[in-house]
């Protein structure tokens, strides 16, 4: 005998049959028993939900010799000919292959001829969506108006493609994905009937891999009871779908949590060893943490989702991870997600998602609040905050240490003055009866000073100072990074191969010092001045001092004092530029 295959062998033959749609049913059968039947009716809903077996029903009921009644007899000859689709009066109309004009306009003119077999004529349109707008425009007025004896049911998986006002001539009534229990209780009543032997467990995950789809459910059911010669087990249904047990994501999620890179790379490469999609299983570990998030946040989540079996288990995963970290791993998987469909390589990007859900720390790292009352602010992050993951926060230590010791070189320097401001704001004034002096630093002076001092005024040092525009125009077009830099000090000198360029902040002529930042800048020197020049260093202030002395006569020299508050003056606050250097402009806010 041939084999007919499950959801057609299965299909609902009347109301009671069908699953997950009691909402729709009991509104049709109180309209057939009252005699108030409408002449046009819209099925819409996710494929697979009844929409075409609801409309055959109801033509048939609405046929039945023994009616109209609630329920069809499926005994007498108008339904077993409706059943078996030989009855002209009851014509199911494929819309995708039937959807120009000239089809609709065939159809119009027929709906004016009386039924011959049944009482009324019924057409079913399926997949009425793909109808072109000059057959909606033809069939619109018979649909409003049509002979008695006619009744028109348009069935849809996209409503929001049909025109308004197609629509407003129908009544509606949009199908819903079947529920998970419902699905799993029809499997195991199909398959006691059929003598499938089914584990629970096996149904259950069948009924979540059709998506609230019946028909789809039953075809895969369908295919494992063949392979497996009726006997349906929960490993077998995840080795024949591709599928991936929940307690593989919950090792993923035990990895992620203990930021065990090493683990998470063994677990992704056996999933790929056994033939899973990278783009599958980053889809799935979607799911797979949305859930820990419901459950976490919402109590009893485990009835909002089709994919929790055993709901303990989540429970139990979900109070290791906090709802900041939570939040963070589902927006981050999404991204990836988006990212995994124009791939080169998926596995490498899936592996690269997983690393990055490790190294998030646990908690957010709050801004750090740089104060203008010292270092000890940059040491502590803002009020309120959490204390960072502990790789994180090393890595912070070291970088704040690195800061602190700028910014001592810094206050040597003289480039950071000690005074500060009262509380409303006002800069304090040092009691003229004591200032606190301080002897202007002469540290990290050029050699042969003597030299570039006497040279300022050269043919050379003026043709450099002529062309320093187009210098820092050169910088900056090499590398934007080292201009912000460089951009602060200024040619003062030229002597033999060495330009001497003074800087009025410490931070902004270390930075400049360094190896990679000379080498682009000594670069730009050597095409744009004519030829090699080798960068060489000092602080403006120590120049003016140098110069003035050099200047003076022998013998008039005088130790220069300045006032704490007089350098407080000078606004640009290097350990300010260097914490932004550091941790950028977001995780920085300055305090008076």
């Amino acid at each position: 005998m041939e084999h007919i295959a499950l959801y057609r062998a299965w299909r609902p033959q009347s109301f009671q049959d069908m699953v997950g749609q009691q909402h729709i049913i009991q509104t049709l059968q109180n309209a057939i028993r009252e005699q108030r039947v409408s002449h046009a009716y819209l099925f819409s809903g996710p494929r697979g939900t009844g929409k075409t077996s609801a409309a055959k029903v109801l033509a048939k009921a609405v046929n039945c010799e023994r009616g109209p009644g609630p329920e069809p007899c499926n005994e007498c000859p108008s339904c077993l000919r409706i059943t078996s689709g030989n009855i002209m009066d009851v014509q199911e109309i494929d819309a995708a292959s039937n959807r120009g004009v000239e089809e609709i306009r065939d159809l119009r003119d027929k709906v004016k001829y009386a039924p011959t077999e049944v009482r009324r004529k019924v057409y079913i349109i399926d997949e009425v969506h793909m109808l072109t707008t000059e057959a909606f425009n033809a069939l619109l007025k018979t649909l409003e108006e049509p002979p008695p004896h006619v009744m028109f049911i348009l069935a849809t998986t996209e409503p929001h493609k049909l025109p308004a006002t197609i629509i407003s001539r129908c009544q509606r009534f949009d199908f819903r994905r079947v529920s998970l229990e419902e699905q799993s209780g029809r499997l195991a009543e199909i398959c006691q009937k059929e003598g499938i032997t089914a584990d629970a467990d096996a149904l259950q995950y069948i009924a979540r891999l059709s998506d609230g789809g019946m028909r789809d459910a039953l075809s895969i059911l369908d295919q494992i009871s063949s392979f497996t010669d009726g006997q349906v087990t929960y490993q077998q249904v995840l080795g024949m779908t591709g599928g991936i047990p929940s307690e593989q994501f919950a090792k993923l999620a035990t990895a992620i949590l203990e930021g065990d890179m090493g683990r998470l790379l063994e677990l992704v490469e056996q999933l790929m060893q056994e033939g899973k999609s990278a783009d599958k299983c980053l889809e799935n570990l979607l799911y797979y943490f949305r859930d820990l998030l419901m459950i976490k946040m919402v109590p009893g989540a485990d009835k909002l989702t089709d994919r929790v079996l055993n709901p303990a288990e989540f429970r139990d995963m979900a109070n290791g991870f906090s709802r900041e970290r939570l939040f963070q791993i589902v927006e981050t998987l999404n991204r990836y997600l988006g990212e995994m469909k124009y791939a080169t390589h998926p596995q490498t990007l899936f592996e690269v998602a997983l690393m990055k859900l490790c190294t998030m720390q646990q908690e957010a790292v709050p801004p750090l609040a740089a104060s203008s009352s010292g270092a000890d602010a940059l040491r502590e992050p803002a009020a309120g905050g959490q204390p960072a993951a502990a790789g994180e926060l090393e890595a912070l230590k070291r970088q704040i240490a690195a800061l602190e010791k700028k910014l001592e070189q810094a206050i040597q320097a003289g480039g950071v003055s000690g005074g500060g401001r009262d509380q409303g704001g006002a800069q304090r004034q040092t009691p003229a009866a004591s200032p606190a002096p301080r002897v202007s630093s002469s540290s990290k002076l050029p050699p042969q000073l003597d030299k570039f001092i006497a040279s300022k005024d050269s043919s050379d040092s003026n043709a450099v100072y002529k062309q320093w525009s187009t210098v820092l125009q050169a910088v900056k077009e090499e590398r934007v990074t080292v201009h912000a830099w460089f951009v602060d000090g200024e040619p003062v000198s030229v002597m033999d191969d060495a330009v001497l360029v003074a800087f009025k902040n410490t931070i902004h002529r270390d930075t400049t010092e360094k190896p990679a930042n000379r080498q682009v800048i000594e670069n730009v020197f050597a095409s744009r001045l004519g030829k090699p020049y080798r960068l060489v260093t000092m602080m403006l202030r120590d120049w003016n001092e140098a110069s003035q002395k050099s200047a003076a006569k022998p013998g008039s020299e005088e130790l220069r004092l300045e006032h704490e508050h007089d350098a407080a003056e000078d606004k640009s606050e290097p350990w300010i530029d260097e914490a932004i250097q550091l941790f950028g402009e977001d995780l920085v806010v300055i305090k008076e």
